[in-house]
């Protein structure tokens, strides 16, 4: 391989991150965007001290055989490493299920790596016009959700999650995110409530609330009826 993938991080053990399935997590370096509430930004920089050496996951991967069932791609944003899709490769050569958690920075680059992968956790920041507010970064809502068309016409198995902090997000916002998603065809839809105790913006409050509280609730009820598989996750 011409590009060995960049690994910041690895969680051996997982029942959470690939439905139904025993996995690992790797945490690829590196990230275009700086969304504010980003609770691993230690994994924005392209390069890090704590990098693991692809020969060691790999040697970890063989050892692991017949008793972990798929390997999980996160970041960071894995679809930024050239080296990323071979990774994959070399992951089911040796017999295992293959996720990716991504945002679809690069449209291109996510469309490509949809051709090697089983399953895919994406995430939609917000609405196209709001996602700048998280993100950081201009054009960022575009390519994002241009990168959900990709997902939704290659037929690999997904959900779509939403990330919430309520001082960049309510209720109104993503009552309509889920609208949008429903319109594209979304079948899996889940929320996830900030884990906010290290978080890339150390101005954003580390406790917040929906200023319509009692809306809130009244939301979920709306889209379970939207979805047919809806979760929040993190309340």
């Amino acid at each position: 391989m011409s590009r060995a993938l960049r690994v910041g991080g690895m969680v051996p053990l997982t029942t959470l991150d690939y439905p139904g399935l025993l996995a690992c997590v790797l945490f690829c370096q590196g990230c275009a965007w700086r969304c504010r509430y980003c609770h691993n930004p230690d994994l924005i920089p392209a390069r890090s001290e704590q990098e693991i050496p692809w020969p060691q996951v790999l040697e970890f991967l063989r050892r692991r055989q017949g008793l972990l069932q798929a390997v999980v791609f996160s970041g960071g944003e894995a679809t930024l490493q050239g080296g990323l899709v071979p990774a994959m490769d070399e992951a089911r050569g040796l017999g295992y299920r293959i996720g990716l958690h991504s945002a679809g920075i690069k449209p291109w680059a996510f469309a490509w790596a949809l051709k090697a992968v089983d399953w895919v956790g994406f995430d939609i920041k917000a609405l196209a016009e709001d996602a700048e507010l998280i993100t950081g970064v201009s054009g960022s809502g575009k390519a994002n959700w241009r990168s959900l068309e990709h997902l939704l016409a290659s037929g690999v198995n997904y959900e779509c999650r939403t990330t919430v902090h309520w001082h960049l997000m309510d209720v109104d916002k993503l009552w309509r995110i889920g609208q949008r998603l429903h319109a594209f065809g979304v079948k899996h839809f889940a929320v996830q409530l900030v884990r906010s105790a290290h978080m890339l913006d150390a101005a954003l409050p580390i406790t917040a609330t929906p200023s319509e509280a009692g809306e809130a609730g009244e939301l979920w009820l709306r889209l379970e009826q939207l979805f047919p598989a809806f979760e929040l996750r993190g309340h």
